[in-house]
């Protein structure tokens, strides 16, 4: 904890890593409350001094700011006399000690008994000004964080710096990236317009210290040097642990402008700002990996998250523009193995139906088996070339990868940028990891969206094409399968067929779902049709589809179902003939409102070798109805009430009175619906007859 020595203060501090990003708030927080200008510089001096005392003597660390009349003195004492302050220009270590001759107005070293200290000076507060009281601690927490210098930001100090030392008219800082490729960071003084000095520099070789006193012997003669008017160079490369990791450039516009003593000099800057340059730059990088990894997270949850193919290639363009490109494009492979455009996004919305008319121009290929350069853009044999704006849609740098899925390739992801653009290896690493994860979720869609249409296309073979019109009948049906939208097949279903002047009914309901369901389904159907046709009775139609079900052997299902015949009468009444085995009972409801219904049910089919059924007639007279439905109406469960309790279905039934068919059917499948929040487990199926009136 800091303790006050009026105008100073200071805190002590662990040998540990983390005790420097500590000493670094401490030295910020007390310089900030005392109104001092260059916070940001004496806390990088901080960093650096504690840095070197924790890595070279290894004990504790004191820091102690003091308010001076016109100035602030920083101290930093470890506890460790023996160990030797490195000297300038020392290549091995203490680099860090370089860093006050640049940033500091004084510093210096001074040995005690038993301690040193490393001390420096910058500009404080103006007169005589004391300071201040020390913080409250909710003074401290509400302070910002301060940080340390960014990359660009110490590279556009060095550029200044290294300028006012040579009297350039131009300083290049290029450090390379992850690929070992050097990038222009930073330039301080004339300079090409637009893109000519990225075009020139980047991808130079590092190199080593020269002096070139004419551009055109140097390994830098490039266009873009030569259009700035520049004539002569200098060059010193920036070296941690024995290797380059950038390169300091010197420009002139005169020739023989500089020689070696400029050399050194610009040797010497290069030395003092390398090992600082190098440790912002992997702590970006560090900090941008992580920021990758916690990308991919988010992404593989977010295409985790659908099961719809166009879906998910809609996420995959999103997640990549404009994060990492800024233009994708996804194919996948159709007939005959070709690669076809079948999603594209622009960072530009208004280029997005440009771009995808320019990828339905490009010749149809096979996907690539490796990522790498795409050079795809370009006609079909016999189109029409290009638009001459193409290259502002698309730009000049675009990158492949294979989307692989399970052993086989699926299609190909493309991404691009605008001119110039430069994909690091990094990100080219992340998009490929993204496109093996965009891969397997856009085949898991597209292997649903197989299986929920093969679903879908047996789910209505199993039920009537249309309800049938059926004269002094109003006949109206509804199924709905679990949860809406389901991959497998239901086991519910309904019929209505004729047979003669008569016509016969069928709502069931078969254990479970999928294949051996549906089997047992189609055999029911085809069996009801078959043998009612053939004027078979109810109760023999009933044991013989038993029977059949009881043949299928342990592969076949139980069934229950609700199998009836209505006969219109001539004075416009209707006979009801029906019989239930282990179904709910049909209900019966007047235009009275009064519902009606059995208590109980015969066996269900497929148990019993010898099952019998029994069978209920009733007349009904215009205005009455007869429901018949499947358990997933009246056990649509919320909680722990389901809604057939206390006759939940009844009372609705009830107050449909007066209705048509349609509107009973539609008034009681959306009660279901209502009765819950949660989607329904269970199929539901419906089936209204009721006599015109």
């Amino acid at each position: 904890m800091a303790v006050e020595k009026n105008p100073k203060r200071y805190a002590t501090f662990p040998p540990e890593v983390a005790s420097v990003a500590a000493a670094r708030r401490f030295v910020g927080e007390t310089l900030r409350n005392w109104g001092v200008d260059e916070v940001d510089d004496a806390m990088l001096l901080t960093s650096e001094l504690v840095t070197n005392a924790i890595v070279h003597a290894g004990t504790e660390v004191e820091v102690v700011c003091e308010a001076l009349p016109g100035q602030v003195r920083v101290e930093v004492h470890d506890r460790h006399q023996a160990r030797r302050i490195p000297i300038p220009g020392d290549q091995v270590s203490g680099r860090g000690l370089l860093f006050p001759e640049t940033l500091a107005t004084s510093w210096g070293v001074t040995y005690g008994q038993g301690e040193k200290q490393v001390w420096f000076t910058i500009p404080g507060t103006s007169g005589e000004k004391q300071a201040p009281p020390p913080p409250s601690y909710e003074e401290i927490i509400a302070t910002p964080r301060p940080s340390r210098p960014t990359v660009d930001q110490l590279a556009h100090r060095t550029a200044q710096t290294a300028q006012d030392a040579l009297g350039a008219d131009c300083v290049y800082v290029l450090l390379t990236e992850d690929d070992a490729e050097l990038v222009l960071k930073a330039t301080s003084g004339v300079r090409p317009e637009g893109a000519a000095l990225e075009l020139g520099l980047e991808g130079a070789p590092v190199g080593g210290r020269g002096v070139y006193a004419d551009l055109g012997g140097s390994p830098y003669n490039l266009p873009a040097l030569q259009a700035a008017g520049i004539r002569s160079l200098v060059t010193a490369p920036f070296v941690v642990d024995g290797r380059g990791v950038g390169l300091l450039i010197a420009a002139s516009r005169d020739a023989a402008h500089f020689n070696e003593e400029d050399v050194e000099h610009l040797q010497q800057v290069a030395d003092r700002q390398a090992p600082s340059l190098e440790r912002a730059r992997l702590m970006e990088l560090e900090r941008a990996r992580r920021g990758w990894l916690g990308f991919l997270a988010e992404a593989s949850s977010l295409l985790a998250g659908t099961l719809d193919q166009q879906m998910t290639m809609a996420l995959v363009a999103q997640l990549i523009v404009p994060r990492l490109a800024t233009w994708c494009a996804l194919f996948t492979v159709r007939d005959g193995g070709m690669a076809l455009p079948a999603y594209a996004w622009h960072a530009d919305e208004t280029m997005v139906a440009d771009l995808r008319t320019m990828l339905d121009m490009v010749p149809q290929a096979p996907p690539p088996a490796e990522p790498g350069p795409w050079e795809g853009f370009g006609p079909a044999p016999g189109q029409s070339p290009m638009p001459a704006t193409a290259h502002r849609v698309t730009g000049d740098v675009a990158h492949v990868f294979p989307l692989l899925a399970r052993g086989r390739s699926i299609g190909m992801l493309v991404v691009g940028g605008p001119k110039g653009a430069r994909f690091t290896r990094d990100m080219l690493e992340l998009t490929e990891d993204l496109a093996g994860r965009a891969a397997l979720a856009i085949d898991n869609a597209r292997l649903y969206e197989e299986q929920a249409d093969m679903s879908r296309t047996l789910q209505r073979s199993l039920l009537p094409p249309d309800i049938p019109v059926i004269p002094g009948l109003d006949l109206a049906a509804v199924y709905e399968p679990a949860g809406g939208e389901s991959s497998e097949v239901g086991g519910d279903f309904y019929d209505v067929f004729n047979v003669g002047s008569r016509w016969r009914f069928a709502i069931g309901d078969v254990c479970g779902t999928g294949p051996e369901a549906a089997s047992v389904t189609g055999l029911a159907r085809h069996t009801l049709r078959i043998l009612g046709r053939e004027d078979y009775s109810i109760p023999d139609v009933l044991q013989r589809l038993n029977a059949l079900i009881l043949e299928e052997g342990p592969r076949a299902r139980f069934l229950t179902l609700l199998h009836g015949e209505v006969e219109p009468l001539p004075d416009g009444s209707a006979r009801v003939t029906y019989a239930t085995a282990g179904h709910p009972p049909p209900l019966l409801l007047s235009p009275a409102g009064t519902v009606d219904g059995d208590a109980e049910s015969d066996l269900m089919l497929g148990v019993f070798p010898g099952a019998e059924f029994s069978v209920r007639t009733v007349t009904l007279q215009p205005g009455h109805l007869v429901l018949g439905f499947t358990d997933g109406v009246t056990e649509r469960r919320n909680g722990d009430r389901l809604l057939g309790d206390d006759q939940g279905l009844e009372r609705i039934l009830a107050a449909c009175a007066g209705l048509g068919a349609g509107a009973v059917a539609a008034r009681i499948s959306r009660a279901v619906r209502a009765f819950s929040t949660e989607p329904s487990h269970d199929d539901m199926a419906l089936i209204v007859l009721r006599i015109a009136e």
